[in-house]
């Protein structure tokens, strides 16, 4: 599926992005930048980092929100998704990682499918084309992740632990995450299916890049997902 978005001359008022940082510094200026010239709102959710993630984000132009302790991404999520709730300008919220390896024009294209088709949610999905090469060992983790959300949500997912999200005020209003770590994901979707509201998914594609590779994300997560959806 593809949607084109029509070329807008100034970043979209409307649409806020929520991005959960910890220890991203070396990225995030980038990430920040990227996202401004196309959205006029971005609040990076700063997690107790140690290595001046928050300073970089905010030099790059992102609203800061910080927590003095690291309390984890589903905590991140949370909190950026009510303070964006708290400008009357917030009719969409993307929630987009400060990594890198999510592509600002997927996150628009889901913006405008939701505004087109009268969408509350739009759920990225790396499995529903090829571009994605996520390895063996986290396909298997992250379709197993599928299968239990699926089992527990009336949502039928091809990708339950996408962090590239667009969801619409009246369903965020009904957002409240209590997981931390991964298993905030599984939490998300089931919340958001219990809204009852429109959703559909949108073929992403993830980049997973030198820098991610090199800090180990791509394992570290798939241990950490079924981790969570063991123990939660």
């Amino acid at each position: 599926m593809s949607l084109r978005h029509p070329a807008s001359t100034s970043p979209d008022q409307n649409a806020w992005v929520v991005i959960p940082l910890y220890n991203e510094a070396s990225v995030v200026g980038g990430v920040v930048t990227s996202l401004l010239a196309h959205f006029a709102h971005v609040v990076c959710v700063d997690d107790g980092s140690t290595d001046g993630s928050a300073a970089v984000a905010r030099r790059a132009g992102a609203t800061i929100v910080q927590h003095p302790v690291n309390l984890g991404q589903g905590a991140s999520l949370q909190t950026g998704i009510t303070f964006a709730l708290g400008h009357p300008s917030c009719e969409f919220i993307v929630t987009f990682d400060a990594d890198g390896q999510h592509r600002i024009e997927d996150a628009l294209a889901m913006v405008a499918l939701a505004r087109k088709d009268d969408l509350a949610i739009v759920f990225g999905s790396r499995f529903l084309d090829d571009r994605t090469n996520p390895g063996l060992a986290k396909r298997i983790v992250l379709k197993t992740a599928v299968w239990v959300s699926n089992m527990t949500t009336s949502l039928k997912l091809t990708d339950a632990h996408n962090g590239l999200r667009v969801i619409r005020r009246d369903a965020a209003e009904r957002i409240e995450l209590k997981q931390d770590r991964m298993a905030h994901a599984t939490e998300i979707v089931l919340e958001l299916s219990r809204t009852g509201l429109p959703w559909r998914e949108y073929p992403v594609e993830l980049l997973y890049t030198d820098y991610s590779k090199a800090k180990g994300q791509s394992v570290l997560n798939a241990v950490n997902i079924l981790v969570d959806l063991v123990v939660k």
